[in-house]
């Protein structure tokens, strides 16, 4: 059985995987915040307001761990400006630290494996 799941929001699609190995998990997500980055920003939203990109969520990428009742969880999202937002926690989030892919990356590993 797997012990690492990741989870790709990005627009309407949402993907998962399983890993045996916490290291193949990061590695996975890396390589899919990559394919967001490389799409490019995104553009201002008129709906009811405007919301600039950095307001608007491109991806979410999440990485959580075995577990009934707290699994570990911690992910980043990508926004639409492209600036990254890493966080520990479901329901309860933290912010961690990280503004770049391989900081939030790094913040990812050390929570993940504690």
């Amino acid at each position: 059985m797997a012990n690492w799941k990741l989870t790709v929001r990005h627009g309407p699609d949402v993907s998962r995987q399983s890993f045996d190995d916490l290291d193949e998990a990061l590695g996975a997500a890396r390589q899919a915040a990559d394919e967001v980055i490389s799409e490019g920003p995104l553009d201002s939203v008129s709906a009811i307001r405007d919301y600039e990109p950095g307001q608007i969520v491109n991806a979410r990428i999440e990485i959580s761990g075995k577990g009934f009742f707290s699994p570990p969880t911690a992910g980043f999202d990508i926004q639409g400006d492209l600036s990254v937002i890493p966080y520990a926690g479901g329901v309860k989030r933290q912010t961690l630290e990280g503004a770049t892919v391989p900081q939030a990356m790094k913040s990812l590993k050390m929570f993940l494996s504690s």
